[in-house]
């Protein structure tokens, strides 16, 4: 018994010093560039022992991939039954728009990755990753299929349009976000009217015929430019 709430006490702690290490990032990402950030710096904002800072994490960057799971958790905590009887564009806009509200409290933060992205390609094709992985399961949250090579297609494809959608959100004050839904909207359906070259690639790639009308999403039809990185 004295065991099993030791290594309760112990997860708990490991737990409190993901989330004070995580707030502490954020708050140095919404100040300074991602490459300027160090560990020393996230362990004293977070008023926590370098040890305690190692036992959560193992990088900074390990610290983004982080926050992103959490917005990913948050986003899919949320009650969906409501949309269930919706078309799949409808419940992906609704998936999408609660994502935007997680990220809301960190735009000072995503400006300034974004920013770093621009300067650093490799650092974008990073953020893509872990972008495309989010967008996996935005996608199985609005109960639109994730497998395979065709499921893959769709994830980039919508991180693609959610980097682009970000853009203007990062720039919409209207507590209404009337133009971010408009952008959402527009890249949404740009994607779908990519869907028929898209769909084709995969079916040849996977040796199946695609069935005309399918109600999926997959990449813009153009991809995105050095301006627009693709992230959270």
């Amino acid at each position: 018994m004295t065991g099993s709430a030791g290594t309760k006490a112990t997860t708990e702690k490991v737990s409190e010093g993901r989330a004070l290490a995580l707030d502490s990032f954020m708050r140095l990402l919404a100040r300074k560039p991602f490459e300027r950030i160090s560990l020393g710096e996230v362990a004293d904002e977070a008023k926590m022992p370098l040890a305690e800072l190692r036992a959560a994490f193992g990088s900074t960057f390990d610290m983004l991939s982080g926050f992103l799971r959490e917005v990913d958790s948050k986003v899919l905590a949320a009650p969906t039954d409501d949309m269930e009887d919706e078309p799949a564009r409808d419940r992906l806009v609704d998936v999408l728009m609660r994502r935007l509200d997680v990220l809301a409290p960190h735009k000072a933060a995503l400006r300034s990755l974004m920013d770093s992205a621009r300067r650093n390609p490799f650092f974008a094709l990073a953020l893509n990753k872990l972008s495309v992985r989010s967008q996996q399961w935005m996608l199985a949250a609005a109960r639109i299929d994730t497998a395979g090579l065709k499921g893959a297609v769709r994830a980039q494809g919508l991180a693609l349009v959610f980097g682009r959608v970000l853009q203007t959100f990062l720039s919409d004050d209207d507590p209404a976000l009337a133009r971010t839904m408009a952008a959402l909207d527009r890249e949404l359906a740009r994607g779908e009217r990519a869907l028929g070259l898209i769909e084709g690639a995969v079916c040849l790639a996977t040796g199946r015929r695609g069935r005309r009308g399918t109600a999926s999403l997959a990449a813009p039809e153009t991809p995105v430019p050095p301006d627009a990185p693709v992230m959270a």
